[in-house]
């Protein structure tokens, strides 16, 4: 029998930056094995976005993390299918869900399969739509004064 605790978490990590990095810090002080979904590039067009960094870059970083026991590709939103494939007890998403009617139908599905959901203070700092948005003004200020 295994008594190991697994913990699941997935995300984009695109630009990846300390929120990040506090996330699966906190999440591994939780688990004896954390297992990170890092969102493919095609799931992440879906929700109309693009990532600055390419999925083999992204699930490498993330994998290169000290913290993390296996990062795998996320292809879809179904959290709880993975979780019950790897085994996870644990579930650990940032804290802008919780209280939402979605999440609180996904503590009730998970609790049934004995997966607690844990949510982490959204880190208020650095984001990666704010590095984004600050490297494409940068960008565009660039090309203004190019023209000129």
């Amino acid at each position: 029998m295994n008594d190991k605790i697994i913990g699941y978490t997935a995300g984009v990590f695109d630009l990846f930056h300390v929120g990040h990095l506090n996330l699966l810090k906190n999440a591994k002080g939780m688990c004896d094995k954390l297992v990170v979904g890092v969102t493919t590039d095609e799931l992440v067009k879906y929700k109309n976005k693009k990532p600055v960094i390419p999925f083999k870059e992204r699930i490498e970083i993330v994998r290169s993390i000290k913290y993390v026991d296996a990062a795998i590709a996320q292809e879809d939103m179904d959290k709880l299918t993975i979780c019950k494939k790897i085994g996870a007890t644990f579930l650990f998403v940032g804290d802008d869900w919780y209280n939402t009617d979605k999440w609180k139908k996904y503590e009730e599905e998970f609790a049934k399969e004995g997966i607690k959901i844990v949510y982490f203070p959204y880190y208020k700092g650095t984001s990666s739509t704010l590095i984004n948005d600050t490297l494409c003004s940068l960008k565009a200020a660039r090309e203004k004064n190019a023209n000129k």
